[in-house]
């Protein structure tokens, strides 16, 4: 037997440190290869760890909500002499799993399916494992716990029952994602049914007990009084947007155009794809009207289009064009890449599976990266308009207020339309007023007659 430490590794980008969120193991634990042992948040994205080894774990080394520098020790595990080399370098390059699979048998069941990694390296030095390529590749099989037990924290007192078997108890399924918000609302998933396929607790379904907890609590219960003041910790995400902001609110001049727009005929034209067989079962609405006409626009000011750096101007001939989402872990911008070679349908389903993909949290850095342009939608949350800060690196962003019924000035009369607000901010550094008006005039002309897209 021999004892083999865990590095926290660098998933890429750049990662220096990530705070760790839930352990999925604990002292005493079996662990496999591959097998998800906790998840990080970077300060980008959530991300699951596999582990490298097959052995059991000897020691937690840091407690959830700890933030640990890239390199240092997470983890002991007591491996069988010379397995430690074996199980790592034989790691499977796409181990696969069903997100939807029933239990396997009695003593192993698959629980939550995560990515993981995609090619593991280990290399034995003073005790350490060295982790070359670990990614996000394949989905893997976690350890079997009873159904709704909530991540053992290093100590817990959960250790030694963790190991007791409780062979009547049905596992939860349900994704890590899942699994996280019901710890952040205080849910216990094994009170939760399940909708989904094989009764995998959905999102909604968390939500919902939540909810029904929350008015159980306050018809029995009074309110308790709250302090008079919160300190949050500046780690994760929020550090990550706060120093973005920043940087581009400083760097880059900033300078705002917006116009009132009639989008009478882009609700028609909505309502239109809605019923058309064509965009079954695709989600549709005007924000894919705005996604349109920015591309359209672009192709005739692509100046807007670029990155601005010391020595030079890039104009990008692609459009890697960014979706601004409000999630529960912050604002993520992840971008759909090379934008310009889809056609509407395909466009919408990729807008709807980006914002499905942010709201459960498992956007990934590669898929917030080399973004050329954004969209904000504020009319989601009822406002008209606001003036949007850039994305580092981009030379524009544009916004799109709520639509609402107005009176609208029509051949010399008042009529009641649809109207809303439209415009963004640019890098004055790259673009002047004249290209950046043309631009937003362009994408309300869309928006006034989507007729223009078959141009």
């Amino acid at each position: 037997m021999s004892e083999m430490t865990f590095p926290l590794p660098d998933v890429g980008e750049g990662l220096t440190e990530a705070e760790i969120v839930t352990w999925h193991v604990a002292p005493g634990d079996t662990v496999a290869l591959n097998q998800v042992i906790c998840e990080i948040e970077t300060a980008k994205s959530l991300v699951e760890l596999p582990s490298p080894f097959t052995g059991v774990v000897a020691e937690l080394l840091v407690e959830v909500g700890d933030t640990v520098p890239v390199g240092d020790p997470i983890m002991r595990v007591t491996v069988d002499g010379g397995e430690a080399a074996a199980t790592a370098s034989h790691a499977p390059a796409d181990a696969s799993a069903d997100t939807h699979a029933a239990p396997v048998d009695s003593d192993e069941t698959r629980d939550a399916v995560a990515d993981a990694s995609a090619s593991v390296q280990h290399e034995d030095s003073e005790g350490g494992a060295v982790l070359v390529g670990y990614g996000t590749g394949g989905a893997v099989t976690s350890r079997r716990r009873r159904g709704g037990e909530p991540p053992l924290a290093a100590g817990g007192a959960g250790a030694a029952a963790a190991s007791i078997p409780v062979a009547e108890a049905a596992p939860v399924l349900a994704k890590p994602p899942i699994r996280k918000l019901a710890k952040d609302l205080g849910v216990d998933l094994a009170e939760v049914t399940g909708t989904g396929i094989a009764g995998e607790v959905l999102r909604d379904d968390v939500v919902r007990q939540a909810s029904q907890a929350s008015l159980f609590r306050n018809l029995s219960t009074p309110e308790p009084q709250a302090a008079r003041e919160e300190r949050i910790p500046l780690k994760g995400m929020r550090k990550q947007i706060a120093k973005a902001m920043v940087e581009s609110a400083f760097e880059a001049p900033h300078v705002s155009v917006f116009t009132d727009v009639d989008a009478t005929r882009t609700m028609e034209f909505v309502k239109r794809l809605k019923a058309s067989t064509d965009f079954a079962g695709v989600k549709v609405s005007p924000l894919l009207i705005f996604a349109k006409a920015m591309l359209w626009a672009i192709r005739r000011n692509p100046e807007v289009n670029s990155t601005f750096t010391d020595t030079e101007i890039i104009r990008h001939n692609f459009v890697n064009l960014g979706i601004a989402a409000a999630t529960p872990r912050g604002l993520v911008v992840p971008n759909i890449k090379d934008a310009q070679e889809l056609n509407l349908r395909d466009l919408a389903t990729a807008i709807e599976q980006l914002t499905i993909t942010a709201r459960d949290g498992r956007t990934q850095p590669a898929e917030m990266a080399n973004g050329t342009i954004t969209i904000t939608n504020i009319g989601v949350f009822g406002m008209d308009f606001g003036t949007p800060i850039l994305n580092p690196g981009e030379c524009g962003i544009m916004a799109m207020g709520t639509i609402r019924e107005k009176p609208w000035v029509v051949d010399g009369e008042v009529r009641p339309r649809m109207v809303t607000t439209v415009g963004g901010s640019f890098d004055h550094r790259i673009v002047d007023g004249d290209v950046i008006s043309r631009f937003v005039a362009d994408v309300a002309s869309v928006l006034e007659e989507p007729a223009l897209l078959l141009d």
